[in-house]
């Protein structure tokens, strides 16, 4: 297979597209996806490196519903709002490499 422009114009075109990689991933940290369980009993937000911001917890939440109850919410929440966060992180990041699945990068 022959590359137009050679192997060096080929690792040209790498390098550029892991610096906008990069550079997008950098952008995408301060990207906040929130979710919530409960009827919004319990509010978690995160950002695009996938660390939890907050939790918002209803003060009636543990009286009426009980520790186990609120422990179940809060894992549903956090694991709905981590999930958003990969989902649009992987989103970008296909948008700047065209959808190639490029080994180490996501």
């Amino acid at each position: 297979m022959k590359f137009r422009g050679g192997m060096g114009e080929l690792m040209r075109q790498a390098s550029r597209m892991q610096r906008k990689i990069e550079k997008r991933k950098e952008e995408l940290k301060e990207e906040l996806f929130d979710a919530s369980a409960g009827n919004d009993a319990v509010k978690v937000v995160v950002n695009g490196a996938s660390e939890v911001v907050s939790v918002t917890i209803n003060e009636q939440l543990l009286q009426d519903e009980g520790l186990e109850m609120t422990q179940d919410l809060i894992v549903a929440a956090m694991n709905a709002a981590l999930t958003k966060s990969r989902d649009a992180v992987s989103e970008e990041l296909d948008k700047v490499t065209g959808g190639l699945a490029i080994p180490g990068i996501g």
